[in-house]
């Protein structure tokens, strides 16, 4: 079969290898789709993702596919069922998976990262990590099933109401998913930034934003009672801070450098009372990932920009391909 190998640091190969034989509770995924995020472009360039990466691995922890074989203790799944696999899997041992905190989990794996993921046309997974997929949800749509839950996550941190204003910072794919969310989720008003004004006048629509700041021509008001960092740099990371009201909740989304910082106000913090979180992958999010696709609370077809083979992914991810946006990879027919 064909595999897109990390061989080592900014190194990828396409190598002909095995097709893999499940476990007894594990099963066999034919990929069919496999979406390409801020965490491939850390790994491939040798950084962490949700847990390092250790080379020779096959990337692709968004994924969707069908089930082409089954372990001998399998009974739920067959083959021939449709499904999405969410890519981390937790020991349930340490004192986080104990706590209720499995995100936080200190034996943490994760197909796609410490295991061979969806950048292959073949690959295992353990059946408590296996999501069958509904009709109307199709296997290109449910490659983005991470992502989306990663963000739901990201709310269930919050406390959300009916009355509240919301701003979601950057206007990438994990941003048009937020504003999304907070429409599917009921806020009063949901407000998107970017940086192009033909692309937000397009997202506005796409997302239901009510509405967009180019913020190369416009400062963000302070006016928000949530605020979603959705771009991970210092600067961004101080206007969220910025923009709030008092008593109003930052979700700091966007993924930084590993040794970045940003400054901040601690007067205002202490003074507006506000409450800033951080958010780590998806703990028991799929479900609802999954449920938002199929209610099209969220709808990723017009936001998934290309769909590229396994041989143009080095090309995105160093750089030196023009794709903009949102990739989604045909990993088979």
């Amino acid at each position: 079969m064909k595999a897109l190998v990390l061989t080592g640091k900014k190194q990828l190969e396409i190598q002909n290898t095995e097709t893999p034989e499940p476990k007894a509770n594990e099963v066999v995924v034919n990929a069919k789709y496999a979406g390409i995020c801020g965490t491939d472009y850390a790994l491939y360039n040798g950084l962490p993702g949700s847990a390092p990466a250790v080379p020779p691995i096959v990337l692709g922890h968004e994924n969707s596919g069908v089930i082409s074989a089954v372990g001998s203790d399998v009974t739920d799944y067959k083959v021939g069922d449709r499904v999405t696999v969410d890519p981390n899997i937790y020991c349930g041992k340490c004192k986080y998976c104990r706590t209720g905190r499995p995100e936080l989990c200190e034996n943490l794996s994760a197909v796609g990262v410490t295991r061979n993921g969806g950048l292959e046309e073949y690959f295992t997974a353990p059946t408590q990590v296996v999501y069958k997929l509904p009709e109307n949800v199709d296997l290109k749509s449910a490659a983005t099933c991470e992502p989306i839950s990663c963000a739901v996550h990201g709310m269930d941190l919050l406390s959300i109401k009916p009355y509240q204003n919301a701003l979601v910072i950057g206007d990438g794919f994990m941003g048009l998913i937020f504003a999304q969310l907070l429409k599917s989720y009921g806020v009063k008003s949901v407000t998107l930034t970017g940086r192009h004004d033909d692309k937000l006048a397009t997202e506005k629509e796409k997302t239901g934003a009510d509405k967009v700041i180019n913020t190369t021509k416009e400062k963000i008001p302070s006016e928000y009672d949530v605020v979603i960092e959705a771009v991970g740099q210092p600067a961004t990371q101080e206007q969220a801070v910025e923009a709030t009201v008092k008593g109003a909740q930052v979700l700091m989304f966007g993924v930084g450098a590993p040794n970045q910082k940003f400054e901040m106000n601690t007067y205002e913090v202490f003074q507006k009372q506000l409450t800033i979180q951080g958010a780590f992958i998806n703990p028991n999010s799929f479900e609802d990932a999954i449920a938002l696709l199929q209610s099209k609370g969220v709808d990723v077809a017009d936001i998934i920009d290309n769909v590229i083979s396994l041989e143009d992914v080095e090309g995105v991810l160093n750089g030196t391909s023009d794709l903009k946006g949102k990739c989604v990879v045909k990993v088979s027919d």
